[in-house]
């Protein structure tokens, strides 16, 4: 009897042990991927958040002036109605961004994206929500960021990277070395460029400072690539 019993233990041990590490092993995956994946990858708020007192923010290791805000929207469209679809072309290999309006060119401008550890999402894309300005902190090291008033933000999202990532086109104040990647993923623009596309594109911001789109008016389509 005995030598069975230990032979059930053996068996048992056998069969249970490998089960065990398996699925410890898929839970410590997922559970890497869930945090992966749920971290908000430019560190911003999806929000307006305006810091009327902030001076100061944090690049690279640097300390970097706030400029003032100019905050004032435009009392016509831009561009007047078109009845032509606007959208957004990112390229990553050319730091490029050109706005088009239908196959009429906008406008063009140079930017920067996403470090090659923190790379900007290719895809197609729409924009989901718009801030006047927000506050973005993140990184470490000497890659660590503290940035309030970043303006012009218009948010992006598609059916794999959830609007909550906090990917966006963006304003940018604390460099002026676009056409290299700098971003935790974001797309730098010169801040009047930004301004530009803030009030071109859909959603209209009908002068609130923080606006989602809806199923009637799903916002501008954005397009990044290599």
């Amino acid at each position: 009897m005995a030598t069975k019993k230990n032979k059930k233990n053996i068996l048992f041990f056998v069969i249970a042990v490998p089960v065990f590490l398996i699925v410890a092993l898929g839970l410590i995956s997922l559970t890497a991927k869930k945090s992966l994946f749920s971290a908000n990858a430019c560190g911003c708020t999806v929000s307006e958040n305006i810091d009327p007192n902030a001076k100061e923010g944090t690049f690279e290791g640097k300390k970097v002036e706030v400029p003032a805000l100019a905050l004032t929207e435009p009392k016509t469209p831009v561009l007047g109605a078109s009845s032509a679809e606007r959208w957004i072309e990112v390229d990553l290999s050319e730091q490029k961004l050109m706005a088009w309006d239908g196959n009429q060119l906008y406008l063009e401008s140079l930017v920067s994206t996403g470090l090659p550890w923190y790379p900007t999402p290719q895809g197609e894309f729409r924009i989901w929500a718009k801030a006047r300005a927000t506050k973005m902190e993140g990184g470490s090291g000497r890659y660590y960021y503290y940035l309030p008033n970043v303006p012009y933000v218009m948010f992006f999202e598609n059916g794999e990277i959830p609007g909550w990532r906090g990917y966006s086109l963006h304003g940018t104040y604390w460099h002026n070395d676009f056409g290299r990647v700098h971003s935790h993923g974001c797309v730098n623009l010169p801040t009047p460029i930004a301004e530009k596309l803030f009030y071109w594109t859909n959603p209209a911001s009908e002068g609130k400072g923080f606006i989602r789109t809806d199923a009637a008016n799903p916002g501008t389509r954005i397009v990044i690539h290599e």
